[in-house]
């Protein structure tokens, strides 16, 4: 079972989808989300989680205070996942759930700068294909933004673009996580 780890809606369950999915697992939710509140990037914040799967990531920030979290996976039963738990948590004032491919998605600039972007692909993504993702943040990140990866132990480091810098990375058992930062004169430069 799959929970939402603490905030508004601690505790609750969350649905996730049949297949296709990795959901993180809630020890690695809690370190993470730790090291993000720590850092300051959470409470108000406009999120962006990619690969959503069953909305975990997206939806724990939400609880945790983001102000408006986008909810992004390709995959029909698992963005139809999202949207259940949306509506299962109450969070539909501020979480949306866009079915489109992240790749796609970061070619739009957003309504406004990102504060939080979560990135969790499949461990199958080419890495050529997060280098896109990546890039596509550029120019669309807010000052002081946080862009965290998550990968397997066994992956390597993202090959990072032009504009994000990696901050910190942390390892929790299977599971790699990396922390970038937008360059100085990138930030918010949609």
């Amino acid at each position: 079972m799959t929970r939402i780890v603490a905030g508004s809606v601690g505790g609750r369950s969350l649905q996730v989808p049949r297949a296709g999915t990795r959901p993180t697992s809630e020890r690695v939710r809690e370190a993470l989300f730790s090291r993000l509140e720590h850092l300051d990037v959470v409470a108000g914040a406009r999120v962006l989680d990619l690969y959503a799967g069953s909305g975990a990531l997206g939806l724990e920030a939400a609880s945790r205070g983001a102000a408006a979290v986008t909810l992004v996976e390709l995959a029909r039963q698992a963005a139809e996942v999202c949207r259940r738990n949306v509506v299962t948590l109450g969070v539909g004032d501020r979480v949306v759930v866009v079915a489109e491919k992240a790749e796609r998605f970061v070619e739009r600039p957003p309504l406004a700068p990102w504060d939080l972007v979560l990135v969790d692909p499949p461990y199958d993504l080419s890495e050529a294909d997060l280098v896109t993702v990546l890039r596509g943040l550029v120019g669309n990140l807010a000052e002081g933004a946080v862009v965290v990866v998550e990968r397997s132990g066994r992956a390597p480091e993202p090959d990072w673009p032009q504009g994000l810098t990696r901050f910190d990375a942390r390892s929790y058992g299977e599971t790699a996580v990396w922390f970038a930062e937008p360059d100085e004169d990138e930030e918010g430069n949609a």
